[in-house]
């Protein structure tokens, strides 16, 4: 009888084994996500990104990892050692384009977050007004590894001016140094952008308060004459205290790309996590109720450059992918 229950138990364990997984306990999908320095955009992104998409799908499990921003998360994709990564749309067309380096043939993107929007902060007491009195002043651009940097390069060439030599340029290792050199007159102004970037909160939030320099209208239009892919963006009125009307300015939508080999299934359900899970993303960070599956499909410059696994969650939600 024992030998008779023991063959019982050791049939019923082989079995178990070869039962297919989804009848068995399944560990949720893994997924590293490659944000950027404390005290930045991306980190806040990316905190509330893999909290609404693990809330929605619980069989992923997204995982945010600081680095130094854009510049260094695209290398870790293209090795593999990061799933996702975050990075802005200027450092996201140089890659896809070949500039100052071999296309990235491998990389998909997987959603829009939103528009970049690149200005100035200055202290609400400070005498400079314009793009013009900036020239020669000390700016703290970001972390070097920010695409930030990137952007403001784009701005200054399409200005016919350059970053080290027509400003005191200063490059941070953490983008949360920045405020507080403007506070105490360490730097004359920090570049950043977007709603709700927690540099700006920060200065705005300061007893000293803040004023907002963007471009004007020649100076936009001048760089998106040589750089096409730049767009004017909108910073609404009351993104920052004090901030009593829109201000136009330029930049590019930042996005979410995926290593070359993340399974088409994966990337599908991450999509289809994004659009079931807008509203729980949307409470969390208002700034990206902007990360759309239909602002995706606007946001490429070619469709192809969607991850298929995304595209073929778009048909099944009535998208023209």
């Amino acid at each position: 009888m024992r030998r008779r229950r023991l063959a019982q138990a050791l049939a019923g364990a082989g079995l178990a084994a070869l039962l297919p997984m989804p009848l068995r306990a399944a560990s949720p999908t893994r997924l590293t996500l490659g944000t950027a320095t404390p005290g930045g955009g991306f980190q806040v992104y990316g905190q509330a990104y893999a909290a609404a998409l693990n809330e929605t799908d619980t069989t992923l499990a997204l995982e945010p990892r600081a680095t130094r921003g854009s510049t260094e998360n695209l290398p870790l994709l293209e090795a593999g050692a990061l799933d996702l990564g975050l990075v802005t749309g200027e450092v996201a067309h140089e890659a896809f384009a070949g500039i100052g380096r071999p296309a990235a043939t491998g990389l998909r993107i997987v959603n829009a977050m939103h528009p970049n929007s690149g200005l100035f902060a200055v202290r609400a007491d400070s005498a400079l007004h314009t793009l013009a009195d900036l020239r020669g002043r000390r700016i703290a651009w970001g972390a070097r590894g920010s695409g930030f940097v990137v952007l403001a390069r784009y701005l200054a060439d399409g200005l016919g001016l350059d970053l080290d030599r027509d400003f005191e340029s200063i490059y941070l290792e953490r983008a949360a140094e920045g405020p507080a050199m403007l506070a105490d007159g360490r730097i004359d102004a920090l570049w950043g952008g977007g709603s709700a970037w927690p540099g700006f909160t920060a200065v705005a939030d300061s007893p000293q308060g803040a004023r907002f320099i963007a471009p004007d209208d020649a100076a936009l239009q001048r760089v998106i004459d040589k750089h096409s892919f730049i767009r004017r963006t909108m910073l609404p009125a009351g993104s920052y205290r004090g901030q009593d009307r829109d201000i136009v300015t330029l930049g590019s939508w930042s996005l979410v790309l995926a290593r070359a080999s993340l399974p088409d299934d994966v990337s599908r359900r991450i999509a289809l996590a994004l659009h079931g899970g807008r509203e729980s993303l949307a409470r969390r960070l208002p700034l990206a109720g902007e990360s759309t599956l239909a602002n995706t499909l606007a946001a490429a410059s070619r469709p192809e450059l969607i991850h298929p696994g995304v595209r073929r969650a778009m048909r099944e939600l009535g998208l023209p992918a």
